[in-house]
């Protein structure tokens, strides 16, 4: 009763974990991804197709005999849409959700994303530029979302309370607020491992090193947890537990996947810290498919031309 109280207290109610992937992962037939918050928008650029995929560029909004409105807010951070069928069935997931709530809510409302038809949520990983926008994007949806809507996390260290420690400045790079996902009735869903993510697609779990690829960590994660906020040492690796503040592996950092029919996987990055090319491989991995029909997201390519001789070398 005492263990119960405290959890209840301190808000440490233990996440479930993902449903692991059993047998062949889903083959979806046709799916459209949507980048919601990025770096940069170019307003003017024309729709067009290619080959069998249309690409479709949403502009500022002009037409209807009006002058612009509203534009999307474009900004340090990533967020992507996917929404995919199989047969009659329809499925929505939410990839990272940007560095401001400002960005995500206008952008998901211009683009006409419904959050009520949500069907997960995944967090790449813990850095704030995409994990930003979620807590003010959940109270601005509140009541909206399905309940106990699952939000997929690579593990603990993504509440880890982090620090920025490469150029230009040190400092504060925020917590996931682990009491705004409570207060939206989230499932908070460890995905340590390959899972599947809304019955159409799949997680990679944690990526592996396994390429030549180097870890990049601009950041420090702090363990613990104070008023509320951090990660608790215990539900971390054995060897983080016992330590203050350490260099960011990255350990929690996943990708999602999706096999479309007839191509191939499309893989969906983050930052890949842990290098585009594990990123990748598991989810080759995990599925059991080697063929690769697109890869989305941020590369975080260092160094670039190594990465990418590499790429072309091996294809």
């Amino acid at each position: 009763m005492f263990t119960a109280i405290v959890t209840m207290l301190i808000g440490g109610a233990k996440p479930v974990r993902a449903e692991t992937i059993s047998g062949a992962v889903p083959e979806i037939d046709r799916v459209a991804i949507r980048v919601i918050v990025d770096s940069y928008q170019f307003a003017v650029a024309p729709s067009r197709k290619v080959t069998d995929v249309d690409i479709e560029h949403f502009g500022w909004g002009i037409g209807g005999g009006k002058p612009p409105g509203k534009t999307l807010i474009s900004e340090f951070g990533l967020s992507m849409h996917v929404e995919s069928r199989r047969g009659t069935e329809v499925r929505n997931v939410l990839m990272d959700f940007g560095f401001t709530p400002d960005a995500l809510i206008n952008n998901t409302d211009l683009i006409g994303i419904d959050p009520a038809q949500l069907d997960a949520l995944v967090l790449s990983h813990g850095h704030y530029d995409h994990f930003g926008g979620l807590a003010g994007f959940l109270r601005h949806n509140k009541g909206k979302l399905k309940a106990k809507l699952p939000i997929y996390v690579g593990g603990e260290e993504a509440f880890c309370s982090r620090e920025w420690t490469a150029p230009p400045a040190r400092g504060d790079f925020g917590t996931l607020d682990r009491k705004a996902l409570e207060n939206a009735d989230l499932a908070v869903t460890y995905a340590e491992g390959p899972a599947l993510v809304g019955g159409h697609g799949f997680t990679t779990g944690q990526i592996g090193q396994a390429s030549f690829e180097k870890l990049l960590s601009p950041s420090a994660m702090k363990i613990g947890v104070d008023h509320g906020m951090g990660c608790y040492a215990d539900r971390l690796p054995e060897d983080e537990r016992t330590k203050t503040v350490t260099p960011d592996q990255f350990r929690h950092e996943i990708a999602a996947a999706f096999n479309l029919k007839g191509r191939g996987l499309i893989v969906l990055t983050s930052c890949s810290h842990r290098g585009v090319i594990n990123a990748i491989k598991q989810a080759q991995a995990a599925s059991g498919i080697n063929k690769v029909h697109a890869v989305i997201g941020g590369f975080h390519l260092a160094p670039i031309r190594k990465t990418m001789y590499a790429t072309r070398s091996k294809r």
